[in-house]
Formats: C-alpha cells, sequence, structure tokens
C-alpha cells in the first residue's frame, strides 16, 4: 500500500480533460483522501496540449508533486510531453487508437487500452475519458461504484440513462485494465484515507464565498484568466443574497463602478489580473485620494502585456504596492492557502472600511486556479466591521458649513457618512481638498491632507502578517516567500531538515505596510536567508532588503517559465546555494 500518489491526465484542449480529473479527484475527496491539482492549459479555446495533475495523498498536501506515477494519456504529445516526470515504476494508460509509444531506458510500464473503442461500442466516443477513469481504478484496486455518486452529481440533470452508460464505460475501462493486469504487481492500492469530508475547491470560489461572508453585495468585473472565476461563482451566488454583478465593457469601469457603490455604502470590489490591473490603476488612486473604501483582487499571471495567460508568475507585487501615480495609503495582502483566501478576502472588507483606502487582495495562478482540500470553513470567525461610517442622524451644522469628511485626525481616519445623510453634505473630488472636500492648492492643506492619509499606514491591524514556521532559535537558513510557494517550501524545508541543515520558513501575508517588527528578527537570528519566488527580478527579496536590510545574506530563488515550484526545485536550490556560500550575493534561478 502505498500513502501518496500522483497522477495525471493529458490530452488536446476541449476533449474532457478537466472533467476527467474532476470526476477522478472529486471521488477521491468523498473518500477522505487530501488533494491537489494543478490545471496546465493553453490559452485558447480549443486544441493545443493540456494536462491536469492530482496529487492524492493520505495527509494534507500544499504542492504540485514532484514526480508522477501515473499518466493517463489520451494522444502522443501527452507522453512526449510528461513522460520525464514519471518515476521509475511508473505507469502509462493510454488510448490505443494513437498507437502509443514510450521511450526505452525507463523502468515504466505502458498499457494500450482502447478508450475511444470501447466508448463508441457503448454509443458514445465521448464517454472515453469514463473508460480512463474505470482504468485508473483497475490499477489503484478501487471499486468503480465509488465514482458513481460523482456521476450521478455531474450528468444527472441528463437522465438516468446517461448516468448508467457513463457508469458503464467506468466499469468497461475496469474490467479490460483488470485482463491486462492479470496480477500484476503494477497496482498502486491506496493506504485507507480517513473517510472525513472536506471541500475541495479552486481559491477563486474561496475567494468569492470570502466576499459573501464578508458582506459584498455588488461586483463589477470583466472577464480575464486567471479572475474570471470569481464572477463566474457570484453570477450563480450573489443575488441569492440580495447582491449584484454587473459585467462590464472593460476593466476601468469596473473599478470606477466598484468605488461608487462602495461611496453608497455598499461593500463592493472587483476583480482582476494583470493587465487588468494597469488599466485600474488611475481609479486605484482617486479611492485612495477620495478616501474611499475599495477591494481589487488581483490574481497574478504570467506578464508583460498579453504574456503568458494561463501560465503561474508573481510579478504585480511592486506594481500593486507602487503603481498609482503620486501617493496614497495602501494595503496589500497576500493569502498562502485556500482557507487563507476565503478568511482573508472577507477582512480586506472591514480594512478597506476601517482605514478607508484601497485593498489589494494578490493571488495567483497556482492559488487561484489549484483545486485543493478545504477543512470545513467556520463562518463563526468572520465579523463585519464598518469603521468611522456614521449611522443615524448627524448633528445639525453652523448655516453654509459642510461636514467634515476629511477631518483631521490622530489616526489618519475621517468621519464618513453615506450619500443623503442629513447634515452630512461634503464635497468628493479626486483634487486635493480641505476638511469639507473643496478643493484647496494652499501647501499648508496640502501637508496636512497628505500627512492625515499616510497616517493611516502607522496604524494597520493585521491578524497575522507573517506564518511563521519556527523550528529554531538561530537557524542556518531562513526561508521566504508568498502566495502559493508555501507547500512547496514546508516540503523543502523538510528535506533539508533531513540533511541535518536547521531551516525556519516566514511567509508573508501581509505585503504593504510591510511587517518589519514581524520579519526582522527572524531575519537577524538566521545565518542565510533564502527568498522563494516567482519573478525574474527578486521583488520580495527587495521589498525585504528595502525594510529590514540584511542584503549581505539575502539571496533569490526564482522561476519564471510559467510553471509552479516544485519541492524538488526549492530544495536543490537551496542546497546549491549553501554550497556556494560565501560569497554572499547568489541568485540561482530556474
Amino acid at each position: 500500500m502505498i500513502e501518496q500518489l500522483s497522477w495525471k491526465v493529458g490530452g488536446q484542449q476541449g476533449e474532457g480533460i478537466e472533467s476527467t480529473g474532476e470526476i477522478f479527484s472529486t471521488a477521491l475527496n468523498r473518500l477522505g483522501y487530501y488533494l491537489y491539482g494543478y490545471r496546465h492549459f493553453s490559452s485558447r479555446i480549443k486544441g493545443g496540449h493540456t494536462n491536469n495533475k492530482i496529487r492524492v495523498s493520505t495527509k494534507p498536501v500544499r504542492a504540485v508533486a514532484d514526480d508522477l506515477d501515473i499518466l493517463v494519456a489520451f494522444d502522443q504529445e501527452t507522453i512526449d510531453f510528461n513522460f520525464h516526470e514519471l518515476r521509475d515504476g511508473g505507469i502509462v494508460i493510454a488510448d490505443a487508437k494513437f498507437n502509443p509509444v514510450i521511450p526505452e531506458g525507463k523502468g515504466v510500464a505502458l498499457y494500450a487500452v482502447p478508450f475511444t473503442d470501447i466508448a463508441t461500442q457503448l454509443g458514445n466516443p465521448l464517454m472515453k475519458n469514463m473508460v480512463a477513469i474505470g482504468a485508473t481504478s483497475a490499477v489503484l484496486d478501487l471499486d468503480a461504484a465509488v465514482f458513481e455518486s460523482v456521476v450521478v452529481d455531474t450528468f444527472g440533470r441528463k437522465g438516468a440513462q446517461v448516468v448508467e452508460k457513463n457508469m458503464e464505460a467506468i466499469r468497461a475501462g475496469a474490467q479490460y485494465m483488470k485482463e491486462q493486469l492479470d496480477g500484476s504487481t503494477k497496482t498502486m492500492k491506496l493506504a485507507k484515507a480517513d473517510g472525513k469530508r472536506r471541500m475541495f475547491m479552486i481559491g477563486n470560489d474561496a475567494i468569492a464565498l470570502g466576499a459573501i461572508a464578508g458582506g459584498a453585495r455588488f461586483m463589477a468585473a470583466y472577464p480575464i484568466t486567471p479572475a474570471s472565476e470569481i464572477m463566474e461563482y457570484l453570477i450563480k451566488k450573489l443575488p441569492d443574497f440580495g447582491g449584484a454583478v454587473i459585467q462590464t465593457e472593460d476593466e476601468i469601469a469596473a473599478c470606477t463602478m466598484a468605488i461608487g457603490a462602495n461611496y453608497a455604502g455598499v461593500r463592493a470590489f472587483t476583480a482582476s489580473a494583470g493587465p487588468g490591473l494597469s488599466l485600474m490603476a488611475e481609479a486605484i488612486g482617486l479611492a485612495g485620494m477620495t478616501e474611499t473604501p475599495l477591494v481589487v483582487v488581483d490574481t497574478q499571471r504570467g506578464g508583460p502585456s498579453t504574456g503568458l495567460p494561463t501560465k503561474q508568475e508573481q510579478s504585480d507585487l511592486l506594481a500593486m504596492i507602487y503603481g498609482t501615480h503620486g501617493e496614497i495609503p495602501k494595503i496589500v495582502m497576500a493569502p498562502s492557502t485556500v482557507e487563507e483566501a476565503f478568511y482573508d478576502m472577507a477582512e480586506a472588507f472591514n480594512l478597506a472600511e476601517e482605514y478607508q483606502c484601497p485593498v489589494i487582495f494578490l493571488s495567483d495562478l497556482q492559488l487561484s486556479l489549484g483545486k485543493q482540500t478545504v477543512e470545513p470553513l467556520d463562518y463563526d470567525r468572520i465579523e463585519i466591521r464598518r469603521g468611522k461610517l456614521m449611522n443615524g442622524e448627524l448633528p445639525p451644522l453652523p448655516d453654509k458649513d459642510n461636514f467634515k469628511r476629511y477631518e483631521i485626525t490622530p489616526d489618519g481616519v475621517s468621519p464618513r457618512v453615506l450619500p443623503g445623510t442629513k447634515y452630512g453634505i461634503h464635497h468628493v473630488t479626486g483634487v486635493e481638498h480641505a476638511e469639507t472636500g473643496r478643493p484647496s492648492e494652499t501647501a499648508a492643506n496640502r501637508r496636512a491632507q497628505m500627512e492625515k492619509r499616510m497616517r493611516k499606514l502607522e496604524h494597520i491591524h493585521f491578524p497575522t502578517p507573517v506564518h511563521k514556521q519556527l523550528r529554531h532559535e538561530e537557524p542556518d537558513l531562513l526561508l521566504v516567500g508568498f502566495l502559493s510557494t508555501r507547500g512547496a517550501i514546508e516540503e523543502a524545508m523538510e528535506r533539508l531538515e533531513q540533511d541535518g541543515v536547521k531551516v525556519n520558513h516566514a511567509h508573508i501575508r501581509l505585503l504593504h505596510p510591510f511587517p518589519v517588527d514581524d520579519v526582522r528578527p527572524l531575519v537577524e537570528k538566521a545565518k542565510r536567508v533564502v527568498v522563494v519566488e516567482q519573478n525574474a527580478t527578486g521583488q520580495l527579496a527587495n521589498l525585504l532588503k528595502m525594510n529590514v536590510g540584511h542584503a549581505d545574506k539575502i539571496a533569490s530563488v526564482l522561476k519564471f517559465d510559467g510553471n509552479p515550484f516544485l519541492p524538488g526545485d526549492v530544495y536543490t536550490k537551496c542546497k546549491e546555494l549553501l554550497a556556494q556560500w560565501p560569497p554572499l550575493k547568489i541568485s540561482a534561478m530556474m
């Protein structure tokens, strides 16, 4: 029996690869296994190679596996692209239709199964993916019946006959594969899972659900990979809570609509990727100047320009902190797991209202679209805090005086009212203004208002700005990362510890204002610091050096080829760096 399995299905985009992985992984999730899935796909609707790699384990996993146990191939290209991942003793299950061939010299077994022919004999060649799932179940020694509830949920609306046909295809695939194996030791029986029911979701669904839980009732957005699923989820769910989603003509309109809704008192947000955030830059500056709460989700992808729309990258960090012209207070946060994405998204709306400023919620493609096992969410942890929003009747104002919407306060946050509130009239403008909102260009007013706005950054409270794994008082190595690299870093950390290296780990969840007081002691106590991130210029490392110092002990492990970090990537590069130090100023690029 094995405790962990890595399984991948691949073929041409549009021939059911995603649904194959979805049915396989959902069934195993319902048995109580922990899963982590990552989908490689092209930036087109149909055609081009795509694959779905799913890691199955009896213990929690948060990263793509280094190697591969089973490869299910619908074409030769899948074998050519992915064969190198297969470990010695791995299995290829391929459609016999294309006469599959595997390279020699590696201990991998090839089983040609007539997926298409079996499906065609059953009445529909499209069911070849069900035949493939059945063949996989035989290798894993799983009863085909474990897939029945998923098949019912997937095809039930099409009628009992369709459900039965798909189950028949699974059983036929399983039977054919059993005959091929014929008692072979090639079976990979998984150790029994705990049977507990857990959620299995992508980060974008968690972000959308967190928005609902956090009181958001309006979303304006323009479709873009890898953010579109947030909008798609809320189109279905938000009306049930009295909310609405508007698909706008572009990202500029989306951001300004969200600003308008927040000004009116509705918790609202928008979501996009790098190109969309570039278009939103001026509007985000408007929210900062008018001190209007605003939440913007940036699901990072490969850039610049159109770049790699369907590939992993973390290159928007500095743009999200410094991208607007001029200077405004801004909060930039970055969850590292799907669970954190849910809770942090709800908290983003509290922070936006409490500090009356834009909150940038950073994600990346791996976190947004990678599917993970998630423990049941605790809705009692969610609270709604609206800061200095003044409800009820205001005291009368002297004649001709306006409400001091931008009043100079010690904490930088001024009282806020909803439009239409009696005695709450004030100007709202993107030019510099006095306390009542009236335009003012005097030097004294400019200093006072700028200092007031920037004072907000001194008072921001974020419950867990850094996720810490501290095993040693004075470690040989401190690993630092943000967003989806957490799982790969944690596994690399375990391997380094086994080699006798003392390792601590800090994953930054609040990127601006930077949590200096939390991070500096960790850097000071470590002999070496390695920052793991997916961009070409070491943006997080530079942020660390700028805020904490100690540049002489900080090095980077960078990857920017569109693929996520594997645990082995981080482990290997850290070993290389440790062997080369000193000298200290080293950067290891993937």
